[in-house]
């Protein structure tokens, strides 16, 4: 399978150190959130997981009414990604994510089953598929 796009992150640090692209253009400084006993103040690595989950999911509903009469677009969808991390039970941790998706245009069975149609080609979706609950909230506006 031929890949259609490849990059590259470096992680220096853990929770409490940084993480930059190859190119550059993603250069943040991470931090354990306060709520986990951390110092705060910096993007911690839900955060970036939420926010490549919503943009990804946001561009994959797109992608799912591309061939029909309900096409929408960019500013027709919002998506807030809300990721948790729980204990899993054996000493580990585990994530749940949560993704608010509006869509303006459509009826709200209409709105359904464009967001389970995303679900199934969206990347982050199948990456995580039976091992993070995914729940959906789904709204028309």
């Amino acid at each position: 399978m031929s890949q259609l796009y490849t990059t590259k992150v470096t992680a220096v640090g853990g929770r409490h150190g940084t993480v930059k692209s190859d190119d550059g253009i993603l250069d943040l400084q991470l931090a354990t959130p306060k709520e986990l006993g951390g110092r705060g103040g910096a993007t911690n690595p839900e955060q970036l997981f939420a926010a490549g989950y919503a943009a990804c999911f946001e561009n994959a509903v797109i992608h799912a009414t591309r061939r029909q009469a309900d096409k929408v677009g960019d500013n027709d969808i919002e998506v807030i990604g809300e990721v948790s991390l729980l204990p899993n039970g054996g000493g580990g941790f585990q994530l749940a994510v949560t993704l608010d998706v509006a869509i303006t245009g459509v009826d709200q069975a209409k709105a359904e089953e464009i967001v389970n149609a995303a679900h199934a080609v969206c990347p982050y979706s199948n990456a995580i598929k039976g091992n993070v609950d995914v729940k959906f909230n789904v709204t028309t506006r």
